[in-house]
C-alpha cells in the first residue's frame, strides 16, 4: 500500500522536472515560442475576400488575396478585445509611419469596438478585412492573437509571428526578414 502512495509524488516530481527544463530552455533562448512552425511558410497566401469593417468611413473595400500581391507586406490578425493586440499596436503604428504596408484582418469583432480601437490607438492598416466568422483566420492557421505574417511580392508567406511584436523582436527578427524579402 505504501508504494501506491509514492506514485503521485513521483508523477509530480517528473512533471516539475519537465516544466523546469522547458522554462530553462525559454530563458536561455533555446526555445522561441514566437517562431512556431507553419505549414504555410513559403506557400501562397490563402484565397479570401473579406468585407470592410461596417460604417468605417476610410474603409470601403475590405481585404482580399489580390491586395497582398506585388508588394512586401505585413498581415496582422487582431481584435479590439485582445490585450496583447493593444500592447503591440504602437509598434505597428511606427512601422506604418516608416512606410511598411500593413494589412489587417479584424478577427471576430464588433464593428463598433473595432472602430473605437482604431480611433483611440490610430490606424496603421492600408486595408482591413472584417473576419466576422473567423474562417479566414483558420485558413491562415491562426490560433493565438495577435499573429503577424510577412508576405513577399509574389504573395507567399515568408514568416509567421505569434503574439505581440516587442521592440527587440522587431529589430532582431521582423525588420531583417522584411529587408531580406524586399531585395
Amino acid at each position: 500500500m505504501r508504494s501506491l502512495a509514492i506514485i503521485p509524488l513521483f508523477a509530480f516530481l517528473l512533471l516539475a522536472c519537465l516544466l523546469g527544463i522547458y522554462l530553462w530552455q525559454l530563458g536561455s533562448g533555446e526555445k522561441n515560442t514566437f517562431q512556431l512552425p507553419s505549414a504555410l511558410i513559403n506557400k501562397p497566401i490563402p484565397e479570401f475576400k473579406l468585407p470592410p469593417i461596417k460604417n468605417m468611413e476610410a474603409q470601403t473595400k475590405g481585404l482580399r488575396t489580390s491586395d497582398l500581391k506585388g508588394k512586401v507586406a505585413l498581415v496582422n490578425i487582431w481584435a479590439s478585445w485582445c490585450p496583447p493586440c493593444q500592447a503591440e499596436h504602437p509598434i505597428l503604428m511606427d512601422l506604418a509611419d516608416e512606410g511598411v504596408k500593413i494589412y489587417g484582418i479584424n478577427y471576430r469583432d464588433t464593428p463598433r469596438d473595432a472602430r473605437i480601437f482604431l480611433e483611440m490607438l490610430g490606424n496603421p492598416y492600408t486595408k482591413i478585412g472584417a473576419d466576422i466568422q473567423g474562417r479566414v483566420a483558420i485558413e491562415w492557421g491562426v490560433y493565438g492573437y495577435p499573429e503577424t505574417f510577412v508576405v513577399d511580392q509574389t504573395g507567399r508567406i515568408r514568416y509567421r509571428h505569434v503574439g505581440p511584436i516587442n521592440p527587440g523582436q522587431l529589430n532582431s527578427v521582423i525588420r531583417p526578414i522584411l529587408n531580406k524579402v524586399s531585395r
